[in-house]
C-alpha cells in the first residue's frame, strides 16, 4: 500500500514529496496574484467545453457558479492557500472541486497547466500593459503641457555636459517627450505580440478532445489561437520583450532624472521640486533632498537585472516547458510594479515641475554659448566655415582672457578677429536671438516649439484613441 501523494499528478508516484521540495517546488506565494486572471481563462475553457459537448450545460453550470464564488472567496481574503496544492491552478481547482463535487474535476479537461499558466500570464500582462500605457500617457501629457508652457523659457543646452548652445527649456522637455513616445509605440507592439492565445495546446501536443480553440480566444478577448502547440507553452518572448521596453523606459527615466537632480542642486539652481516629492536629512537642516527621482534611476538597474534574468532563464531550454520557467514570475510581477511605480510618481511630478528663468538666463549667458551662431554668422557674410571656426575660436580665447562673453564685447573688440563683423552681430548674439533663429521643424525658436507641442498632443491622442 502507498503514501497518499499529490492529488493532481501523484499517480504514479510511490511516496508523497518531500516537506523541503515540496515547498522548494511551490509557485502559489508569488502567482496567486494571477487568480483573476487563472479564473477567467477556465470560465472560457468550461464554456468552449460546454459547446463542443464535453461538458454538459449542467456540469459547465455548476462549474461556472464555483468559480464565481471562489473568486469572491479570494478578492474578500477568505480564501486557504496551501502551499501542498503547488501553485494557483491547482488551489483554485481543488477548492472547485470541494464545493461542486466531482464535476470540478472535469475542469482541466483538455488542457495542461503548462498552457493554462502560459495563458494566465497574457492574461495578466495584457491588462498590466494596459494599466502602464495609461500612466505613459499621463507622463506625456503632463509633460507635453508643461513643455508648451515654457516654450520661450531660454536654458543653455549641454553636449559632454558642457555648455553647447542656448535652447528652451520647453524643447528640453519635449525632447524627454520623444523618447516617451518611443517607448508608447513599443509598449503598444508588445502588446499585439502578447495577444495570442496558448490554451488549447495542452501539456505540449494538443489535446485528443474536439475543442475550439476560436471560440476560447473570443472568450478571453485574444487576437487569435497560437500556432504551434511546441512553441506556445514553452514561449516567454513577450515576458522579456515586455521587460527590455520596460530596460529602456527606465534607462530614458533614468536620465530624465540626472537632469533633475543636476536642475535641483544650488550649483544649477534650474528649477523647483514641490516639496512633496522630496524629503530632508536627519542632521543637516537645510537639506532638500529629490528623492524620487533618485529613486527612479536607481531602480532602472533593478530592471535591467530582471531582463538579464529572463534572457539567462530561457538562453538553454529545450523544447517544450521546464521547470526553469517557473522562475519567469517574479521577475516579470517585479518589472510591472516598478514600472508602474515610477510611471505614477513622475506622472505625478513632472506636471508639478517649477521652472527657474532667471538662473537658466544667466546660465545660458556663460560659456560662450552663442559662438556657433558668430560662426554662422561669419559663413553668411561669405566665410568658409573652417576659417569662421578659427575666428570665433580666436575670439572665444579672447573672451577668456578678458572675462568677457562674445555679447559683452564691442565691436572693435570682435573686428579684430575679423573686418567683416559689422554692428549687425550684435542680432546674432543675443541668447533671444539664437533660439529664434533657429524656426525650423524640430529647431529652437518658441514657435517652433509650441508647434511641435501640438504635433505630441494630437499623436497621443490618436495612440489612444487606436488602443
Amino acid at each position: 500500500m502507498t503514501t497518499s501523494t499529490n492529488q493532481s499528478w501523484g499517480g504514479r508516484f510511490s511516496e508523497p514529496t518531500d516537506a523541503f521540495v515540496e515547498r522548494f517546488t511551490a509557485s502559489v506565494d508569488f502567482d496567486q496574484r494571477l487568480y483573476h486572471h487563472d479564473i477567467r481563462g477556465s470560465i472560457a475553457h468550461a464554456t468552449m467545453l460546454e459547446r463542443v459537448g464535453v461538458l454538459t450545460t449542467e456540469e459547465r453550470d455548476a462549474i461556472l457558479e464555483g468559480l464565481g464564488e471562489i473568486e469572491q472567496e479570494i478578492a474578500e481574503g477568505r480564501f486557504a492557500w496551501s502551499v501542498k496544492l503547488e501553485d494557483v491552478h491547482m488551489n483554485i481547482e481543488a477548492r472547485l472541486t470541494e464545493k461542486i463535487g466531482i464535476t470540478g474535476k472535469k475542469l482541466h479537461t483538455g488542457r495542461s497547466r503548462n498552457d493554462q499558466i502560459a495563458t494566465d500570464i497574457r492574461l495578466y500582462l495584457r491588462d498590466e500593459i494596459d494599466a502602464v500605457s495609461a500612466e505613459l500617457g499621463r507622463l506625456r501629457e503632463g509633460m507635453i503641457e508643461l513643455a508648451a508652457g515654457e516654450a520661450d523659457t531660454i536654458m543653455p543646452g549641454f553636449t559632454h555636459l558642457q555648455t553647447a548652445q542656448p535652447v528652451t527649456f520647453g524643447h528640453h522637455l519635449l525632447a524627454w517627450q520623444e523618447m516617451l513616445a518611443r517607448d508608447h509605440e513599443r509598449l503598444l507592439d508588445c502588446r499585439r505580440r502578447v495577444n495570442v492565445m496558448p490554451l488549447g495546446a495542452a501539456a505540449l501536443a494538443g489535446t485528443t478532445f474536439p475543442i475550439d480553440r476560436h471560440v476560447t480566444a473570443e472568450l478571453l478577448g485574444f487576437e487569435r489561437p497560437s500556432e504551434n502547440s511546441l512553441d506556445s507553452v514553452s514561449d516567454r518572448d513577450f515576458a522579456i520583450e515586455f521587460t527590455s521596453f520596460a530596460s529602456l523606459l527606465l534607462m530614458h527615466m533614468s536620465r530624465m532624472s540626472e537632469e533633475l537632480v543636476l536642475w535641483t542642486s544650488a550649483q544649477f539652481d534650474f528649477i523647483d521640486l514641490p516639496d512633496r516629492f522630496c524629503t530632508g536629512s536627519s542632521i543637516m537642516p537645510q537639506k532638500k533632498n529629490p528623492d524620487v527621482p533618485e529613486l527612479v534611476r536607481g531602480k532602472s538597474g533593478r530592471v535591467y537585472g530582471h531582463l538579464m534574468s529572463l534572457l539567462t532563464l530561457m538562453k538553454s531550454q529545450p523544447l517544450a516547458y521546464n521547470k526553469d520557467n517557473q522562475e519567469d514570475k517574479e521577475p516579470l510581477f517585479d518589472t510591472l510594479d516598478t514600472v508602474k511605480g515610477c510611471l505614477k510618481a513622475f506622472a505625478d511630478m513632472v506636471p508639478a515641475i517649477e521652472a527657474k528663468p532667471a538662473s537658466m538666463y544667466e546660465a545660458a549667458r556663460k560659456g560662450f554659448s552663442t559662438a556657433t551662431d558668430l560662426a554662422d554668422y561669419l559663413v553668411r557674410k561669405g566665410v568658409a566655415f573652417r576659417d569662421a571656426h578659427e575666428i570665433v575660436g580666436q575670439s572665444v580665447a579672447y573672451g577668456l582672457k578678458e572675462g568677457k562673453d562674445l555679447s559683452e564685447m564691442t565691436l572693435d573688440e570682435l573686428k579684430q578677429f575679423s573686418d567683416i563683423i559689422g554692428k549687425d552681430v550684435f542680432e546674432v548674439l543675443t541668447l533671444e536671438g539664437s533660439v529664434a533663429a533657429r524656426n525650423h521643424i524640430g529647431g529652437t525658436a518658441p514657435d517652433q516649439v509650441r508647434a511641435a507641442a501640438q504635433r505630441a498632443r494630437d499623436a497621443l491622442a490618436t495612440l489612444k484613441s487606436e488602443c
